[in-house]
């Protein structure tokens, strides 16, 4: 986490380990854990920087229970996971078929002007590729802001400053009342991984 981004948010110091992706049927999934969260404490032991996090977990025997603080929108949960043993897996190449354009017309609502995206509700097939079962809105065109910031066309958003973005509707009526003056911290994930950005919006 940078500090930027930390104070963003609310975790006050740039602290924690970072989840980028849960694996499916994994122990963090079984106790909880999502993408976007940020582990602060593992077994009563803080955790300064995300290197931490995997001596820690390798030190448990397997079976054994460990609570786990997590920091997910603006609050801490307290989480309960199994240490079990790690299972190396055969990487699997994975094709994709071939996407059908999308011929639908990109226009971007004044909320979302503001900061130089386009955003479209996510379809049921890409809900599915991107294993969610709720939530998000897709970026469909990027400029200005979003695009200094990072974002990219095809990440899809999950939570802006601090709160959980369900549909178009939710993300314009967040990015509205947001403080334009600060920057405004941005969950998104881009495959299957999660990650924090700031958009700094023009004065």
């Amino acid at each position: 986490m940078t500090r930027d981004v930390a104070e963003s948010i609310g975790l006050g110091r740039p602290q924690g380990a970072l989840v980028r992706s849960v694996e499916s049927g994994s122990p963090a999934d079984k106790a909880g854990v999502e993408a976007g969260d940020i582990i602060t404490r593992f077994n009563g032991q803080p955790i300064d920087r995300a290197s931490d996090l995997p001596r820690m977990v390798g030190n448990m025997k397997p079976g054994t229970r460990a609570g786990i603080t997590v920091f997910r929108r603006g609050s801490a949960k307290e989480l309960s996971v199994t240490v079990a043993e790690f299972e190396q897996e055969v990487a699997k190449a994975a094709t994709k078929p071939p996407q059908a354009p999308d011929d639908r017309p990109k226009q971007a609502s004044p909320a979302a002007q503001s900061l130089g995206l386009v955003v479209a509700e996510l379809t049921p097939a890409q809900r599915k590729e991107a294993k969610l079962a709720k939530g998000g809105v897709r970026v469909e065109a990027v400029t200005e802001a979003a695009q200094r910031a990072g974002i990219r066309e095809g990440d899809i958003i999950m939570a802006i400053s601090n709160i959980d973005i369900g549909s178009v509707k939710e993300f314009d009526a967040v990015v509205a009342k947001a403080d334009k003056s600060k920057p405004i911290p941005v969950l998104l994930r881009r495959g299957e991984l999660a990650s924090y950005l700031l958009i700094r919006p023009a004065r």
